[in-house]
């Protein structure tokens, strides 16, 4: 009930409505509020005298400024006034609802005439070519000289705010207050108006006519309200005549003077009764229709809140997984860095022990050289010739020996002072710039469109969709299809398209059918199963794509000839390796008594030779007196009777049991041709140009045979 209140309040002053009548598009407003938010014309704009052409309420002119006048003959006195024009001086103000509303004219009357007159319960007389906006629609309507009493009053919508605030218990508001209603004090049963104390000392003194007049509780006038009939609605054009019929074109209830005096004289009208009913079951309807798009929108509602809180989880657990992930970066950085920097260490103390250990080596020498350099500068000094002479030879010799040691690279350092080592860390710092979100998981389960899957002969076209919100990438799609008889599954299709038609099925069988998509994160989950019911007979023609060139085709591929004296072979369109087939061909010329051959062949059979020369075929030859069953150039099962013009030869092909049989005229001929038959066969027929033959596709099988079972005389299982 709570979300129904909006519905009952006045669009102008915000509070429930008070005595609401009807304007012509059909909007709703307070009697007292009309009267308030009237602006008076000016004279010369008075009303035009065309009539509207329109059938009803709904059918203005909304094309010619969005006018209405309560002038239209057909429109029950409501039409389209074009003459009117706001005035562009009028302001305009807002109700408390936020509804565009527009203040009275320029010379304002006393605010006691803006309500309804305490005595007679009516509204004074408006001024003449006054004019009255819609505040939800905006339009403008003109009044004519009964002025708001021309407005029939919503009395549903007066009776269903009664029954809503009587539910609500809320406390009565006084009907006469200019702004914010105060509370109701007393009611007037005879005015049957609540009044609050200010407004009864002001509108209904004790004194006079008046004086007369119960006075009663707010709660008890409610209940006097409730218990007394309501009011029988009367015509708005004559006002002492009740509404008893309705007009379909005007769309409004109707007394009969309106009938007589001929404004309605030619429209179609109805009984009110019957109308009443008829109205109300099409609001019940429409209401059902609604009552169901309430129901999925709550739900709709439903499962929004519930992907709010999946969203805070799923946002909660990602944001967990983010720190995660960047904390283990962090540590990983932190480990390689401290790889690094011992192998720095390593470095630094290697370099270091090379430099101090030629240090030290150079320490010792330099010290060697010294003491040599000392000790040959004290025997210089010697000033015995034979002494020095003996051993100024080995001193020389050392003295070269320790300066040719100083320099092969003694000199030089063994290790440089910088580090070799330069940390490359370009790459990894544009990769951690580069670092963002990728897409790292599959996609979800496709959605099969019903609606555009089906089945034709044996071929099954699927269609389908990804599910909607999904924005998981998809780089294809795989298309999986059983053996049509409750085994596994395989793949038939891989790739980026969302529909696909399988060829080749077996007739009358049921394939459950599933796809899935994939990423490169993987492949996602399947889509629900969908069986998919072939065609249970089998319609097929031959073949020219696979024929000999010299077969001729015509009939769309029904019939078929050859322009060679010689052999040629054609096969059919279609593939059999289970179930039960049977078709047939009618001889349509014969000359010469050729022997043409019928039966069934592999696809890569020879095409130009007799049908069951080679391996690959099986078939029956036959001519005007005999056949013969041949297959890989062996003749066997000779047979009497033979074809002419207009005879029918039948195959029937049965893998139930492995067998092919042929019949002429409806009669099997000889035994049972072959058995053991497995894999796939398409019917054939080899023929030269003395025969010309039609074929018959999707038969019944013959009511003398039954499927696994072998009963005719003469035939071998």
């Amino acid at each position: 009930m709570d979300e129904m209140e909006e519905e009952l309040k006045c669009p102008v002053c915000g509070s429930f409505f008070r005595e609401p009548i009807i304007l012509p598009c059909s909007h709703s407003i307070c009697l007292a509020c009309a009267r308030n938010i009237l602006v008076q014309t000016p004279d010369a704009e008075s009303p035009q005298s065309s009539r509207a052409s329109g059938s009803g309420v709904s059918d203005y002119d909304y094309l010619d400024l969005d006018k209405m006048s309560l002038y239209s003959e057909a429109d029950s006195g409501y039409g389209s006034y074009g003459g009117f024009v706001s005035a562009p001086t009028t302001p305009c103000q807002k109700s408390p609802n936020g509804v565009r509303v527009f203040p009275p004219a320029v010379h304002p009357q006393p605010q006691a005439q803006h309500h309804l007159l305490p005595h007679t319960g009516v509204l004074p007389p408006v001024p003449r070519n006054s004019c009255l906006t819609c505040p939800q629609c905006h339009r403008s309507l003109t009044l004519d000289d009964r002025g708001l009493r021309g407005f029939p009053k919503n009395r549903v919508l007066e009776g269903v705010v009664d029954r809503y605030q009587q539910s609500k218990a809320a406390a009565l508001k006084c009907q006469l207050c200019e702004k914010s209603p105060r509370e109701a004090t007393v009611m007037c049963e005879q005015c049957d108006v609540f009044y609050c104390d200010p407004c009864r000392l002001r509108c209904h003194p004790p004194r006079g006519p008046l004086a007369k007049h119960r006075l009663v509780p707010p709660a008890q006038g409610r209940i006097s309200r409730r218990a007394s009939p309501r009011k029988t609605s009367t015509c708005t054009e004559h006002e002492l005549e009740n509404l008893s019929m309705y007009c379909v074109q005007c769309k409004t209830p109707v007394c009969y003077q309106c009938l007589e005096d001929g404004k309605h004289a030619t429209h179609e009208v109805k009984a009110l009764g019957a109308m009443w009913k008829l109205h109300k079951g099409q609001l019940s309807q429409v209401l059902n229709v609604l009552s169901d798009r309430a129901t999925e929108a709550k739900e709709f509602l439903v499962q929004l809140r519930n992907m709010v809180q999946h969203i805070q989880e799923n946002g909660v657990e990602f944001e967990a997984c983010l720190v995660a992930q960047c904390d283990a970066l962090i540590e990983a950085l932190n480990r390689r860095k401290a790889q690094l920097l011992s192998r720095v260490t390593k470095e630094h103390e290697h370099k270091l022990s090379v430099v101090r250990d030629q240090i030290s080596h150079c320490t010792v020498k330099l010290r060697q050289t010294t003491g040599l350099m000392e000790y040959c500068l004290e025997v210089i000094k010697e000033n015995d010739p034979s002494g020095f002479l003996q051993i100024s030879d080995a001193l020389i010799r050392r003295v070269h020996m320790t300066e040719n040691q100083w320099g092969k690279g003694c000199l030089t350092p063994r290790m440089s002072s910088d580090f070799d080592l330069t940390l490359d860390s370009g790459p990894l710092l544009q990769t951690i710039h580069q670092l963002d979100f990728v897409q790292m998981k599959v996609p979800a389960a496709p959605i099969l469109q019903l609606e555009e899957c089906c089945t034709q002969t044996n071929s099954a076209t699927l269609s389908w969709k990804q599910p909607p919100l999904s924005t998981i990438a998809v780089d294809g799609y795989i298309l999986e299809l059983d053996d049509g008889n409750g085994g596994q599954f395989r793949e038939v299709y891989v790739g980026t398209e969302m529909i696909c038609t399988v060829d080749g099925l077996h007739f009358n069988s049921a394939y459950q059918s599933r796809v899935k998509a994939f990423n490169s994160s993987g492949v996602g989950q399947y889509s629900k199963t969908l069986v998919m019911q072939t065609s249970e007979i089998a319609w097929f023609t031959f073949d020219p794509a696979s024929a000999h060139p010299d077969i001729i085709l015509s009939n769309d591929n029904l019939t078929v000839t050859c322009n060679s004296y010689d052999d040629r072979v054609v096969m059919g369109n279609t593939g059999f390796s289970r179930g039960v087939h049977y078709w047939e061909m009618t001889i349509d010329r014969y000359d010469n008594h050729p022997d043409p051959a019928f039966g069934i062949a592999r696809a890569d059979v020879i095409k130009d030779v007799m049908l069951g020369k080679d391996d690959k075929a099986w078939a029956m030859y036959v001519d005007n007196n005999r056949s013969w069953f041949m297959h890989n150039n062996s003749h066997t099962n000779r047979t009497d009777g033979g074809i002419r013009k207009g005879a029918t030869v039948g195959v029937l092909l049965d893998f139930s049991r492995g067998i092919l049989l042929f019949l002429i005229n409806d009669e099997q001929q000889g035994p049972v041709a072959f058995n053991t038959l497995e894999g796939m066969y398409y019917p054939a027929i080899s023929l030269n140009r003395n025969v010309q033959v039609t074929l018959h596709s999707g038969l019944p099988i013959p009511d003398f045979y039954t499927p696994g079972e072998c009963e005719a005389a003469g035939s071998v299982c």
